[in-house]
């Protein structure tokens, strides 16, 4: 029997980009020490008062089906999260809770786009991205950046392919580049959303990992509430990645039709997952600064490390728990460079083609492990750097 050209064209007929980290792994399952700088896993679990809410309440028998659109008090907590963080008015009517971010970006897109219809998102980018716009049966169209610009994307490119688009993917602060999307961009950004009457849909996971600056979340701009959609999650604020609880924040019409996609897909969030994560969400922004706390402390080494030479450069590390290096004067690509530094080194970072052309030459590295190995890595990365650019 043939699969459907949906499904199969997913990716897009190429890979994920991911091979370097598949080697890794590769290496490690072998019995080959690998320090892994690759994806955005926190190298703490789940506090353990988390994981006792959510035993408790499996125990105590919420482990039945649970309100799809996620119960009452985890969505009226999100909802006041988001006007306090915001000074957007919010209710529960505004919050669809979802299996992590990535349902509610999938969520989105649907609410979005009609079948055929183009979003446009921008590169860099997360790597599931152009897949889920497909997934969602939309045709995925790229905006680039430059490194020249930070990554910030300029409103003129966005409005050179927005006639005809339905949607504009974003993500402040920005996973893989680490940079924060400054006033001046989102407001260039609000301006073609209204002009072309695009819908907004706004990643803003790493809204607790900002270092410098402050998070701006477009909702909150001239025009906008009623054309944007917020994807948060407990994953990265929380520490909670496989506990797959997440939201999206949008007007009531988007939201309560959105119910019917959850009841014909998810159908919910189990109910002592949301239970753990509405206690983890009482436990107010000091907890989510701990969460933050390695990362911010890893950077600050990170700027360190980086000043004490002249090959590898650092874009603006402003946010998120990753670091985009230029490491263009080693004459390599970023692919060439991770596959080299993995070989001799056993150090594995993640390429900036698998981000997408514009970080091409670049490597996206986690600050995930501990800081003395982080550090000693780094000092590693610099000197293969310079050793290759000599």
């Amino acid at each position: 029997m043939q699969l459907s050209q949906r499904l199969m064209g997913i990716n897009g007929g190429g890979s994920d980009g991911w091979d370097v980290f598949l080697k890794a792994r590769r290496m490690i399952a072998a019995g080959t020490p690998v320090t892994e700088l690759t994806i955005g896993e926190h190298d703490i679990r789940t506090a353990a008062p988390i994981l006792q809410e959510m035993h408790s309440k499996a125990l105590a028998g919420n482990t039945g089906y649970a309100a799809i659109p996620g119960s009452e008090p985890l969505r009226e907590t999100v909802a006041a999260r988001v006007q306090a963080r915001t000074g957007v008015p919010t209710k529960p009517g505004n919050v669809l809770i979802t299996p992590g971010g990535q349902s509610a970006l999938f969520s989105a897109h649907i609410a979005a786009c009609d079948a055929g219809d183009t979003a446009l998102y921008i590169d860099p980018y997360y790597a599931t991205y152009p897949g889920t716009l497909r997934a969602a049966g939309a045709v995925p169209q790229v905006i680039t950046t430059r490194a020249s610009d930070a990554f910030q994307p300029r409103a003129s490119d966005i409005a050179a392919h927005s006639a005809g688009a339905r949607s504009l993917l974003i993500n402040s602060p920005n996973n893989p580049t680490g940079v924060v999307y400054s006033r001046a961009t989102l407001e260039g950004i609000a301006e073609v959303c209204c002009r072309d009457d695009l819908w907004l849909i706004s990643d803003e996971v790493y809204d607790t990992q900002v270092w410098e600056g402050s998070h701006i979340s477009p909702r909150s701009l001239p025009g906008m509430a009623g054309r944007t959609l917020v994807v948060g999650s407990l994953s990265k604020s929380h520490a909670m990645t496989g506990s797959r609880c997440g939201w999206l924040v949008g007007p009531e019409e988007a939201i309560s039709n959105l119910i019917n996609l959850a009841t014909n897909t998810t159908y919910g969030v189990p109910g002592f997952i949301q239970d753990a994560g509405l206690y983890a969400l009482t436990r107010g922004t000091e907890f989510e600064e701990e969460i933050a706390a390695p990362f911010r402390r890893r950077r600050a080494l990170a700027q360190q490390v980086l000043a004490g030479q002249n090959t590898v450069a650092l874009v603006p590390a402003q946010g998120a728990m990753y670091l985009m290096l230029d490491i263009r004067a080693t004459g390599l690509s970023g692919e060439e460079f991770a596959y080299s530094l993995l070989d001799a080194h056993h150090i594995a970072v993640m390429p900036g083609e698998s981000f997408g052309r514009s970080a091409a030459g670049h490597i996206r590295v986690a600050m995930t492990v501990a800081d003395d190995a982080f550090e000693v890595s780094l000092k590693k990365l610099c000197a293969h750097a310079e050793a290759l650019a000599v």
